[in-house]
């Protein structure tokens, strides 16, 4: 996520412009409508996005940063402080628990957090569709690929071509002196124990939104080989050389190539209640 080559890439997929970072396009795109947005925005973390939202008071009325880590919210908190922000509210509690006032906002928001959630469903029904109001809007940025990142084969087949195009010296493990020669795929069990909650139930992301929201805006930007390529490796091409640039450059052609029969594994999308 920090190469900023890629970071590049991504910009112009889904912004179309490489200067041009997806919260900031955000944001602009939400500034047309006029409206002051009241906002719900679900497993936060440290809120970095929100404090990034609230300082645009005249697109966000307020931002309602919901999260189950309390030390999170809390120096989210004294960020907002620090910087005048009046406009966020932080709310430590578990969402499937979390009562939400009818029809209350207008944006309800998910940065790489959706992936999290598994029930998918009845988290719509529920929660999110109640307290969102009439032709409200919901934003994603997220993971939708594979549950719990088992890939098919086709994709592990797909990720070592990439990987193949890298040369050895780029491919040492940080801190080790083991070498990244072969991606065999994520273990189910290994995926389980590290983190239960992993893209449980990711890949149902995409057809509930797609039952309960239209599109205003959906750009898919891939990832699905860079995140298994460069894993472990990506400190080796923050900083850039020309070598460099053409080697992710033919990482990015082929998973360009695979992308013409396959679906993207993370979507930026914004959509409306149905």
């Amino acid at each position: 996520w920090q190469v900023p080559y890629i970071q590049k890439r991504w910009n112009v997929l889904i912004t179309g412009n490489e200067s041009v970072d997806p919260k900031s396009y955000l944001v602009n795109k939400l500034a047309q409508s006029n409206q002051h947005l009241n906002v719900l925005s679900l497993g936060t973390g440290n809120c970095s996005n929100e404090l990034f939202y609230a300082a645009f008071p005249e697109v966000f009325r307020s931002i309602t940063c919901v999260d189950i880590t309390e030390n999170n919210l809390i120096n989210a908190q004294k960020k907002a402080q620090e910087n005048g922000f009046t406009n966020m509210v932080f709310k430590c509690t578990d969402v499937h628990t979390a009562v939400f006032e009818p029809q209350s906002f207008d944006l309800i928001m998910f940065h790489s957090s959706l992936h999290h959630f598994r029930n998918l469903d009845q988290l719509f029904t529920t929660k999110l569709l109640p307290a969102l109001k009439p032709n409200g809007m919901l934003f994603i940025n997220e993971y939708v690929g594979a549950n719990r990142l088992q890939y098919p084969k086709e994709q592990i087949k797909a990720i070592n071509k990439a990987l193949d195009a890298i040369p050895l010296k780029y491919k040492k493990r940080k801190a080790t002196n083991r070498f990244k020669n072969k991606y065999y795929g994520s273990g189910w069990l290994r995926m389980y124990m590290a983190d239960p909650s992993e893209a449980v139930d990711a890949a149902a992301i995409n057809p509930t939104i797609k039952k309960y929201f239209s599109i205003i805006e959906e750009k898919p930007y891939g990832g699905n080989l860079l995140m298994s390529v460069f894993k472990d490796i990506a400190y080796h091409f923050v900083d850039e050389t020309p070598e460099k640039l053409t080697l992710m450059d033919r990482v990015f052609s082929i998973e360009d190539e695979f992308l013409k029969k396959h679906p993207s594994d993370f979507v930026f999308g914004i959509y409306q209640k149905k």
